[in-house]
């Protein structure tokens, strides 16, 4: 076997590992509070338009947005701000718009408002809650990110945290 063959072999394997290792995280406060250059977690790339819905799913009815990917709350967050650093980030990317975020279909306009997170981005909030997707749902319903470290839950229509496992 020549070496560029088994290098690829044996980086397949680690890849899945170091994704793994990244899915677990969670971990303390000092995982999730630690602020990079300037102060802010570094937000995700700003969406241009945005929009959360609800859809039914095993979990019952949770917030979606426009494609239907689940949304996700952190127990770590303040109401309305996130502590979600970079590295929590590259796993829990922040629901990000550089313009509103609307109320679509069962969801509570009442309930939707935004966070700065500095270069003009903004994170949308509901309820009480910062936003954010998990890396590992792979399709839209995918709730796999649910329960995680027991600090990561979907939220429900009424803003708060879907805490009952799949």
């Amino acid at each position: 076997m020549n070496s560029t063959r088994r290098k690829a072999l044996l980086a397949a394997p680690l890849t899945s590992l170091a994704l793994l290792t990244l899915a677990a995280c969670g971990g303390g406060a000092a995982d999730h509070g630690a602020a990079s250059e300037g102060g802010a977690a570094k937000p995700a790339k700003p969406a241009k338009t945005v929009s959360i819905k609800t859809a039914d799913s095993e979990l019952g009815t949770i917030l979606v947005d426009d494609s239907g990917r689940t949304l996700y709350g952190f127990t770590k967050d303040k109401p309305g701000a996130s502590n979600c650093d970079a590295d929590c980030i590259a796993v829990w990317p922040a629901l990000t718009s550089s313009k509103d975020v609307k109320a679509g279909p069962g969801s509570k306009a009442s309930l939707l408002k935004e966070t700065k997170l500095g270069e003009g981005a903004e994170q949308a909030t509901y309820g009480d809650w910062p936003l954010y997707y998990y890396v590992g749902d792979a399709t839209p319903g995918d709730v796999n990110g649910q329960g995680l470290d027991g600090e990561w839950f979907v939220v429900a229509a009424d803003g708060k945290l879907v805490k009952k496992t799949v």
